[in-house]
């Protein structure tokens, strides 16, 4: 049997619904052409799934985790505790609390296992990938060269920009 295909980055989330989120996460693993694996899984629902694929990931080189989840679900706190890979975890925004629920859950670790915790939505779920992205670059001279030229084109964009004219 062949053995699997390199996976540097594991995306995760707690439900199917949370899908419109984490897709930013994955839009910029594809821009940067960098490998990932996704999947829908639940701290709760789904333990042993989760366990057995963060066992998986860490078997075929992953080099880190972005776990998204909403309400009180602690993914990235559960996935932190299952391996030594760095977490990087994005509230969902939730019904009733608006995300804030999901930020504290997954900001709020114990000391000694930490995930870090980026903004609610869809920006988080950008930020996760690009963070991982920048942690990629410090070994990977190609991935380096994207995320200058990356950062580039954001600044040209701004400098580029015209504000309306006042009515």
């Amino acid at each position: 049997m062949a053995a699997e295909e390199t996976k540097l980055v594991g995306i995760v989330m707690g439900s199917t619904s949370d899908w419109d989120i984490m897709k930013e996460a994955v839009k910029i693993c594809r821009d940067f052409g960098i490998s990932y694996d996704i999947q829908a899984l639940s701290a709760h629902r789904t333990p042993d799934e989760l366990e057995n694929w963060i066992k998986k990931m860490e078997a075929q080189g992953c080099k880190a985790i972005v776990a998204g989840a909403g309400g009180a679900a602690h993914l990235a706190g559960v996935v932190a505790s299952r391996t030594i890979l760095p977490v990087f975890g994005v509230p969902i925004p939730s019904k009733y609390m608006k995300g804030m629920d999901s930020l504290l859950s997954t900001v709020m670790m114990p000391r000694g296992i930490p995930v870090s915790t980026l903004a609610i939505g869809e920006a988080g779920a950008a930020n996760a990938a690009l963070a991982v992205i920048s942690v990629l670059a410090l070994t990977d001279p190609a991935v380096k060269e994207k995320l200058i030229a990356f950062r580039a084109k954001q600044a040209e964009k701004i400098r580029n920009a015209v504000l309306p004219e006042l009515d």
